[in-house]
């Protein structure tokens, strides 16, 4: 009996260091990758701060508040959306942003997800949002996209943001 129970001990034992050992190999293989980059998986979960940050922007944008969204930018901002990459000072983005924002009658986003990274490196911080946005121009035409939007900061304040979309059908 005593060989019976120490027998199944030592199997026990085996199978854990082997199932340890092997979930070691797993972890530290590096993926055979068919495209090549700089910095082979950069990113770490980011800050929970800089997604409300970013959250907070947009929805005053939704709502209108566009002096309360531009609370959330540095004072300098990369803006980049079809057709425009510019780097301008908050009050020229103040102007486009509230002439876009005045063509419509009502708005709403339909947040989808949202993930915060941040370099390993420590060297840049993103937010990239996922939602739907919904529409009524101030002349009666209603419309919709779907928008990922990837926002830099630094220092907890928007320096970059830039936008794709595609049209909901």
């Amino acid at each position: 009996m005593i060989i019976f129970v120490a027998g199944i001990a030592i199997a026990c034992n085996t199978e854990q260091t082997e199932n340890k050992d092997s979930a070691k190999g797993t972890a530290a293989a590096t993926p055979d990758y068919v495209y090549k980059i700089e910095h082979l998986d950069n990113w770490e979960i980011g800050s929970t701060a800089n997604t409300a940050t970013s959250l907070k922007a947009l929805k005053a944008w939704e709502l209108g508040n566009i002096d309360e969204s531009l609370t959330y930018f540095a004072d300098s901002v990369r803006v980049q959306f079809d057709g425009l990459d510019k780097k301008m000072p908050k009050d020229s983005l103040k102007a486009m942003l509230a002439g876009g924002r005045s063509n419509y009658k009502t708005m709403e986003v339909k947040m989808q997800d949202w993930e915060s990274v941040i370099a390993k490196d420590k060297s840049e911080e993103w937010v990239t949002l996922w939602y739907k946005e919904y529409w009524e121009t101030t002349a009666g035409l209603k419309d919709s996209v779907y928008r990922v939007n990837d926002i830099q900061l630094k220092d907890g304040k928007i320096i970059q943001i830039t936008e794709y979309t595609r049209k909901l059908h």
